[in-house]
């Protein structure tokens, strides 16, 4: 952190302000997820804010001041997504939105597992762990089997998203590409996935996933990897041509508290490894400012 504020950043932070006045009126990866082969509700302790937002698109202004620029130097199109622990609004640029949540999904498929369990047992938070710090494509089956057949097993994730005030995503029960797993091919917004994992610290039932989040292996440590101490979850996969979308979202630490990120790069040559290598372009891009963005929250007091 600068011992004295520059001019770039009291032209940020006078941005910011003028925005919430506004707002008040690895290798060859095989994470390309699995081959193929009632809703629940319950009383989580989460904050009050989290009725999904509609991005603010601050490109070129507010804390993502200069991140057209730095998308202009990567091959690709490249999205992201900030929200303050807690809940709030939507920091968004970038010209990627939406897309297959591939192995990002395992995150709230882990939180239902450990919601559908009577009780929690070694094994089961092994097959958790493996599924988030590995990206094991097998355990994700497991868990995904634990919670029913198809229509129930979604149901049952979508409650999840649901209690984090994600009603928009759906999540997919069949398998609409005979190679992947269905519930990778959920589409999954980088606004919604940054709401949600906005409320990770403060949900009662996320504690171990997130735990994992910070474990993450280390050949995963791309995008928001490059951080310290960041808690995150990637996902990829090929579209129907072969090009390769790279996603994450996780938690990092802000000069104000915690800061959800959300991002994604589909690079144009269609590589996993230049997808990833555009991720750590943007994750060091964002962590070289974390400490100056006056945009983090923390968990009210339960």
């Amino acid at each position: 952190m600068r011992s004295s504020m520059s001019t770039d950043s009291r032209l940020v932070l006078g941005l910011v302000l003028v925005a919430a006045a506004a707002l008040s009126a690895c290798t060859i990866p095989t994470d390309a997820d699995i081959p193929k082969n009632e809703t629940v509700t319950e009383s989580v302790a989460v904050p009050s804010e989290v009725t999904p937002a509609a991005p603010v698109p601050l490109d070129g202004t507010g804390p993502l001041a200069g991140f057209t620029a730095l998308s202009k130097t990567l091959d690709g199109t490249v999205g992201i997504t900030l929200v303050p622990v807690g809940g709030g609004p939507s920091l968004a640029a970038g010209d990627w939105h939406s897309g297959d949540a591939w192995s990002t999904i395992k995150v709230p498929l882990s939180i239902a597992a450990l919601r559908e369990a009577d009780t929690v047992d070694g094994n089961q938070l092994t097959i958790i762990s493996r599924a988030i710090t590995m990206s094991d494509n097998e355990s994700a089956e497991a868990l995904w089997a634990e919670l029913g057949d198809p229509a129930s097993a979604a149901a049952k994730v979508e409650s999840v998203l649901a209690t984090s005030g994600d009603v928009s995503t759906t999540v997919e029960s069949q398998v609409l590409r005979p190679e992947f797993s269905a519930f990778g091919q959920t589409q999954w917004s980088l606004n919604d996935q940054a709401q949600f994992a906005a409320t990770l610290p403060c949900r009662t039932d996320a504690t171990e996933v997130l735990d994992f989040m910070g474990d993450v292996s280390p050949d995963q440590h791309w995008g928001l990897g490059v951080i310290p101490q960041a808690q995150f979850k990637g996902g990829w996969g090929p579209d129907q041509g072969g090009g390769y979308l790279v996603r994450q979202f996780g938690i990092i630490t802000s000069g104000t508290g915690q800061l959800a990120v959300a991002m994604a790069a589909k690079p144009n040559s269609g590589t996993f490894a230049d997808g990833t290598a555009m991720l750590d372009e943007i994750g060091t891009w964002i962590g070289t400012r974390a400490q100056e963005l006056p945009i983090g929250g923390t968990c009210a007091p339960s």
